[in-house]
């Protein structure tokens, strides 16, 4: 059987085989291979229609349970305003849009935050008193520390609604501005393919729901806008004034003058999607850079204590034993 196997007649003509072999398999394999590219497409395809009735569902649910653009006002909440007249009390001009970049453009949203303002400073006042006083925390304080807590419960309750407000609206501008690139992109392919700015808008929404609800909103409510509004002017205007955010302001403003010189709409829109996307990566960048900064005061508060001890603990450990 050795010599049988170390026969160099033997190897070569079995090495040969193998070689017809493979070559035969590689000439007839393909020949049995079905062409699934198609059910590989049509799978792909039945997948993201998938993902965008869900995301669409998502924000159907989101919207509703916010409040949608026709939702009703409160009667007894507005009654109660008109009757204090808090609209011109607390209400002044950067109100109507804070509330606006903040995703509240309701009357009753604006209602329900006067009487925020006017009725939580009540509220913590009485829950500080109830507490310095009635529980007697702070009690080895003297009487004016404890009135001044009690003064600064109501300060904080008079302002507490305006930093709602405000936190509201940096997390939405911050979900405006990360997606707001890829929708100039879509934007851009839509424009350069034939397909009008009210399609575009309305197709770019449908796209970027799931990537950014507030973002897909802004675009919906735009394209009624330029539907039923008499000046489109005023409705690039009113997109920009309700994210508050320069690069969507820039975009506007290129759209008013495309529209009112002829100018074309595709170059401006590849211009202001490369200077987006610039901008997103400087911030990054200048994130990164700011980062050995602020890593020194951890580095020496946690790091050097723990280096110096694993160092000089031995030398110490033998000192103490001498």
């Amino acid at each position: 059987m050795i010599e049988t196997l170390t026969n160099p007649t033997n190897v070569i003509a079995a090495l040969v085989s193998i070689a017809v072999f493979a070559t035969l398999v590689t000439f007839i394999m393909p020949m049995f291979e079905r062409d699934d590219m198609k059910a590989r497409m049509k799978s792909v395809s039945l997948e993201r229609d998938a993902i965008r009735t869900r995301e669409r569902a998502r924000m159907n649910a989101e919207i509703s349970s916010r409040g949608t653009l026709r939702h009703g006002s409160n009667t007894s909440v507005r009654q109660l305003v008109e009757r204090l007249n808090l609209r011109e009390v607390l209400v002044d001009s950067k109100t109507v849009s804070k509330l606006s970049i903040a995703g509240y453009r309701t009357q009753n949203a604006l209602n329900i935050f006067l009487i925020a303002r006017f009725a939580l400073p009540f509220v913590f006042l009485l829950l500080a008193v109830f507490y310095v006083f009635g529980l007697g925390i702070l009690g080895d304080k003297p009487m004016m520390i404890r009135i001044l807590v009690c003064v600064g419960a109501a300060y904080m309750g008079f302002y507490a609604p305006n930093m709602f407000v405000s936190n509201r609206s940096t997390k939405r501008q911050l979900s405006i501005k990360t997606a707001w690139p890829d929708a100039l992109d879509l934007m851009l392919i839509c424009v350069e393919s034939g397909v009008s700015i009210e399609a575009a808008f309305r197709r770019v929404a449908d796209e970027v729901a799931s990537q950014s609800t507030a973002l897909a909103e802004e675009l919906i409510l735009t394209n009624a806008e330029l539907s039923y509004l008499s000046e489109r002017r005023k409705a690039y205007e009113n997109f920009g004034e309700r994210t508050g955010l320069e690069t969507v302001k820039s975009v506007c403003q290129a759209l008013n003058q495309a529209e009112r010189y002829g100018t074309p709409i595709a170059q401006a829109l590849r211009v202001l999607a490369q200077e987006s996307r610039d901008s997103r990566m400087n911030e990054a960048e200048t994130k990164a850079a700011a980062l050995p900064p602020k890593l020194t005061v951890p580095m020496i508060l946690f790091f050097l204590p723990v280096i110096f001890g694993v160092i000089l603990g031995p030398a110490v450990m033998a000192v103490l034993d001498q």
